[in-house]
């Protein structure tokens, strides 16, 4: 099935969102990683497009939607839940699964929790975290504020896709069609004709301005939903003491959680094989036959 683009203003920015589905059917956000688009979820959108609407937004700054204009404001979680609050209204979306890859987990948990958004309380109905926590790993983030915060330039398109083939290797195995889309759907030319990844570089300041924006104990421990953490078996930012304190308080502690280990994988599973495919299946499917 093939998705459509739209635009919407959200926050007051222009925000670019991929559609996936039937218009009617049962809703998925699907929102991307710190430094990506949401063309990434293009092979999970396509295999639950059966089934789900799938929504897959490009955070503000990111892809094709609108830059912030005031970045050390609004890079941060409780902006990117307005714009997620946003974009359920325009959308006239009741309740959606939430299916979020690193920094989109991090947006799905604070939007969820209803602390930063109110009227979003009561209205994410799972939670699937693509490796990611609560609380993440120093050393990892320092590793991905390095690389974000200065993005390379090259004066081809091919040499940005060795180098994306390089920094997300960790993601698994992806054919080289893939690979290929995953470049020119991240790629924007600089007025002097160079190539680089298409995010706002100030985008990174959200680790300066709002240094523990990614500590989201707080928001973690009053979810009352199912939640699914993926964790990449050999991510360095996803401790596995971490997934072992998410099981035990919060909706761990309420029997709603559970802990995935992805095999082939470092930070983040790209979810494009059946293995993936499988594993989101399976909780989307438990979350509803619970009543959620």
């Amino acid at each position: 099935m093939s998705p459509s683009s739209h635009y919407a203003t959200c926050a007051g920015y222009e925000i670019h969102y991929m559609d996936w589905g039937a218009p009617d059917a049962p809703v998925v956000i699907a929102w991307h990683g710190l430094a990506r688009t949401g063309r990434d979820m293009d092979e999970i959108a396509a295999h639950l497009a059966g089934r789900y609407r799938v929504i897959c937004p490009d955070t503000v700054g990111r892809g094709l939607s609108q830059w912030a204009a005031r970045p050390d404001e609004e890079y941060r979680l409780a902006f990117y839940a307005r714009l997620a609050g946003d974009l359920f209204e325009r959308l006239g979306i009741e309740r959606a699964h939430w299916l979020g890859t690193s920094m989109g987990g991090a947006i799905g948990t604070v939007c969820a929790a209803g602390r930063a958004e109110p009227r979003l309380a009561g209205r994410i109905r799972s939670l699937l975290l693509n490796d990611n926590a609560p609380r993440l790993a120093d050393a990892a983030l320092a590793r991905i504020r390095a690389y974000a915060g200065q993005p390379p330039a090259f004066g081809t398109v091919q040499e940005l896709e060795a180098f994306f083939r390089q920094v997300y290797a960790p993601y698994g195995w992806l054919s080289d069609a893939q690979w290929r889309r995953l470049t020119e759907t991240s790629t924007r030319r600089l007025p002097d004709g160079r190539v680089t990844p298409h995010y706002d570089p100030a985008m990174v300041r959200q680790f300066t301005a709002h240094e523990n924006d990614y500590l989201v104990w707080d928001d973690y421990d009053r979810l009352a939903i199912p939640v699914l953490c993926l964790r990449g078996a050999d991510s360095d930012l996803v401790l596995r003491e971490t997934t072992a304190e998410m099981l035990a308080r919060g909706p761990g502690a309420r029997g709603l959680a559970q802990v995935v280990e992805v095999p082939g994988c470092g930070h983040a599973p790209a979810l494009n094989v059946p293995q993936h495919y499988a594993l989101v299946d399976r909780f989307l499917a438990d979350a509803e036959a619970r009543g959620f």
